[in-house]
C-alpha cells in the first residue's frame, strides 16, 4: 500500500512543472509522511459547476500548476470537440498566491491547443472577466480566483461564450476531457503566442457601469469602502469618479491586494470581525454608508448606522432595496433569485407586475433566466446589468445602492426607512442562517440523511405543510442536494455548501405588519421564531 502511494507520488513529481510544489512533494516523500501523502493522493480535485477550488499545495487533491494545466487542457479539448474555436478564450485572475501562474499556464495550454488566448492586463475583479467574454465575443472565459475563501485556497472558474458560468452537463463533459489526459507531457505549452490585453476592455466595462444609474440622479451619498485585501479598489474608485459620487474614504489597512489577508480570519464581509476596521473608519468619518467588496469584487456588502451603531445589512435586505429602486425607476424584465433568498423579491415583482423566477443556488443559474433584468442571492451577490455582466457584480451593485442612498438622503430619509416601508407594504420578511463548518464532511452527509429519513413535522411550533427533497427535482428546478420545508409563515432550505466544508440552513419568517408602529413587535416575534427554528432544526439534523 505504501509502496503504491510512494510510486504514485514520484510519478506526479516527475511531471510537476512548479519548483515550489516539487520541493514540497519531495520533502513529503523523503520524510515518508504517509498520512499527508494519502490526503494529497486520495483522489483528484473534482471539476464541477464551481470549476475547481481547493487548498494550494502539491498533489492531485490540491490546487497547483499540474492540476490547472490538466483543467485547461480539458477545457480546450471540450471546446475543440464541439467546434467552439471561432473566438478567443479570455483569462482573468485575482491577486491570490499562484493566480498569475495559473493564468499564464492556461494561456499557454490554449495557445498550444490552437486556440486564441487573451489575458487581462493585471489582477482585476471577476465581473470584468465576465464582461470581457461577451464584449470580445469569446468562446469561453476562465477566472483564477477563490473569491472569499481563506488565504491558503485558490480556484478556477469557467464560463462559456454566453458569459455565464458552466452548468450541467458542461461540467461533467469538461471533467471527462480532463480525466482523459494521460500525462502532462502530452499537453503542449509554448512559451508565448497569447496576447495580454491593454486597458481597452476595462475602459469598456467602466463606460458600461455608468448605464446602471439614472440620468441626472443625485450623487451625494458619502461612503467608506474596503476592498478586503482584494482587487476591487482601483476599479470601484474609477467607477465612482466617473459617476460623480464623492470619493469613497478607504479602509487603508485593507485597500491594497494582499494574498495573505493579514487583517481578517476569513476575507468575507459576512464573517465575524471582517468588517471591524470598516466600522472603525465609519465611526471616525460619519459616512452615509459603508461598502465592502470581497477579494474578487463580485460581491457587495452594505452597512448602515442603526440606532447609533454600524451594522451590516443582510444580503436579502440589499436585494430588496435594489429591487425596489429598480421598480421605481421603471425597470422591465424578469426579477430572479435563488431558492435560498428571501421571498420578498417575489412580492415586490408581483406588485409591480413583473415576471419572477426562482432558481437553484448560484449565479450560474440566475444568469440563465430568460429576459433577466435583475437577479440576486442572499450571499451578497447582485446582478444589476445582465446585458453587460451575466454574473454577480460588486462594482455596479455598489454604484446602484449608493445612488439609492443619495436619492433617499435628498428626501431626508435613509435605507432603513425604505426597508420599513417595504415591510409594511409586503410583510416583514426576516431571514437568518444556520451554518455549520465541519472538519469531517461525513457530518454533513449524516445530517442530510437524518433529515431525509425523519423530516421534521413541526419547527418552532409551526406545522411543516410541505417537505421537499430537492434531489428529486421539482416542476421548475433541476435536481440538487437540498431539502426545503414550507411552514405556516416560514420557510427553511438546507443544503451542503458548494464551495466550503459547511452545512447551510437558510431560514425565513414572514410576519404581517399593518402599520409602522407595529414593526418593533413584528421584529421581536420574527427573531424569537427564527431562534426557535434554529434550535429545532439543529436537533432534527443532529448538529
Amino acid at each position: 500500500m505504501h509502496a503504491d502511494l510512494i510510486a504514485q507520488a514520484k510519478s506526479w513529481l516527475a511531471e510537476d512543472p512548479d519548483p515550489e510544489t516539487r520541493g514540497e512533494l519531495a520533502e513529503l516523500i523523503d520524510a515518508g509522511d504517509h498520512a499527508e501523502l494519502t490526503a494529497r493522493f486520495a483522489g483528484t480535485l473534482q471539476f464541477g459547476t464551481a470549476g475547481l477550488r481547493g487548498e494550494l499545495g502539491a498533489g492531485p487533491m490540491r490546487m497547483n500548476r499540474s492540476v490547472v494545466i490538466r483543467a485547461a487542457a480539458g477545457l480546450a479539448a471540450y471546446l475543440k470537440a464541439r467546434g467552439r474555436t471561432d473566438g478567443p478564450v479570455v483569462i482573468g485572475y485575482d491577486a491570490r498566491h499562484k493566480s498569475a501562474d495559473f493564468a499564464r499556464d492556461t494561456a499557454a495550454v490554449m495557445t498550444g491547443a490552437g486556440l486564441t488566448a487573451l489575458v487581462l492586463p493585471r489582477p482585476l475583479p471577476t465581473p470584468v472577466l465576465a464582461f470581457a467574454i461577451r464584449h470580445l465575443g469569446a468562446v469561453a472565459g476562465v477566472e483564477v480566483t477563490a473569491s472569499h475563501n481563506p488565504p491558503r485556497d485558490n480556484g478556477y472558474k469557467v464560463y462559456l461564450g454566453d458569459g455565464s458560468q458552466i452548468v450541467p452537463p458542461a461540467d461533467a463533459e469538461i471533467a471527462a476531457e480532463i480525466d482523459a489526459i494521460v500525462s502532462l507531457h502530452d499537453v503542449p505549452r509554448p512559451e508565448d503566442g497569447w496576447r495580454t490585453l491593454d486597458d481597452g476592455v476595462l475602459d469598456a466595462y467602466l463606460a458600461r457601469t455608468d448605464a446602471v444609474l439614472g440620468a441626472g440622479s443625485p450623487r451625494t451619498a458619502r461612503t467608506v469602502y474596503t476592498a478586503m485585501h482584494g482587487v476591487g479598489k482601483d476599479v470601484l474608485l474609477a467607477a465612482f469618479a466617473r459617476a460623480g459620487f464623492p470619493e469613497p474614504v478607504l479602509v487603508a489597512e485593507q485597500a491594497e491586494p494582499d494574498p495573505d489577508f493579514p487583517t481578517v480570519a476569513f476575507p468575507n464581509p459576512e464573517e465575524p470581525g471582517a468588517m471591524d476596521l470598516s466600522f472603525a473608519r465609519a465611526r471616525a468619518t460619519d459616512p452615509d454608508l459603508v461598502i465592502a467588496n470581497d477579494p474578487d469584487a463580485d460581491r457587495c456588502a452594505v452597512a448602515v448606522q442603526d440606532a447609533g451603531e454600524w451594522r451590516m445589512l443582510r444580503g436579502d435586505e440589499v436585494g430588496a432595496l435594489l429591487a425596489a429602486h429598480l421598480v421605481r425607476r421603471g425597470a422591465r424584465g424578469t426579477f430572479a433569485e435563488s431558492i435560498v433568498s428571501s421571498s420578498l423579491l417575489g412580492r415586490i415583482a408581483e406588485k409591480a407586475g413583473l415576471p419572477y423566477e426562482e432558481t437553484l443556488t448560484g449565479f450560474k443559474w440566475i444568469a440563465r433566466v430568460d429576459g433577466l433584468r435583475y437577479g440576486y442571492e442572499e450571499a451578497l451577490g447582485y446582478c444589476v446589468d445582465p446585458d453587460g455582466v451575466r454574473d454577480k457584480d460588486g462594482i455596479t451593485a455598489a454604484l446602484l445602492i449608493t445612488e439609492l442612498a443619495s436619492e433617499l438622503k435628498e428626501q431626508g430619509r435613509d435605507l432603513l426607512g425604505l426597508l420599513d416601508d417595504l415591510a409594511v407594504e409586503h410583510g416583514l420578511h426576516a431571514t437568518d442562517q444556520l451554518a455549520v463548518r465541519v472538519e469531517d464532511l461525513s457530518v454533513i452527509a449524516d445530517a442530510m440523511r437524518r433529515l431525509r429519513e425523519r423530516p421534521p413535522v413541526h419547527l418552532a411550533g409551526l406545522r411543516v405543510t410541505r417537505a421537499e427533497d430537492l434531489a428529486r427535482g421539482t416542476e421548475t428546478l433541476p435536481p440538487t442536494d437540498g431539502l426545503r420545508y414550507t411552514l405556516d409563515g416560514a420557510r427553511v432550505v438546507v443544503r451542503p455548501s458548494g464551495t466550503e466544508p459547511k452545512l447551510k440552513c437558510y431560514l425565513e419568517v414572514v410576519v404581517p405588519v399593518a402599520e409602522h408602529a407595529g414593526l418593533p413587535a413584528a421584529r421581536a416575534r420574527a427573531a424569537e421564531t427564527l431562534a426557535m427554528i434554529k434550535r429545532d432544526l439543529s436537533a432534527a439534523a443532529g448538529i
